[in-house]
């Protein structure tokens, strides 16, 4: 196919997020992420493997999160990562803009984290 997907599951709630990777070409690879409501998915060893498979494992410059610009949410928890606004996309949604996100491996953080920490 042309994608991958990592999976966190919670020992009695199943399922808590998913990250899907797709159209990787070498250079870059478009990410996207879904969760339950909150953050109580969010820990460091997830984050950590998020990020380092793409940058490590695959070893792509750059990591690709196209957003609608109606979802705030999510647009204020890619920025919270530190993907960087790179483009807007006028009118390329049913509900208004495309929000092109990018993080290079340069810029990314969470590639210091340890898994066992």
């Amino acid at each position: 196919g042309r994608g991958v997907a990592i999976g966190l599951a919670h020992p009695e709630k199943g399922l808590v997020a998913g990250v899907l990777y797709e159209d990787w070409n070498g250079a870059n690879i478009l990410v996207h992420v879904a969760a339950v409501p909150g953050r109580m998915w969010l820990n460091r060893e997830f984050l950590w493997f998020c990020f380092h498979y793409p940058f490590e494992q695959l070893g792509v410059k750059r990591i690709t999160g196209i957003v609608p610009s109606s979802n705030l949410e999510a647009r204020r928890f890619d920025e919270s990562l530190g993907f960087e606004l790179e483009a807007t996309l006028k009118d390329a949604h049913p509900t208004g803009d495309l929000c092109v996100y990018v993080m290079t491996k340069e810029k990314c953080r969470w590639l210091a984290l340890r898994k066992d920490k």
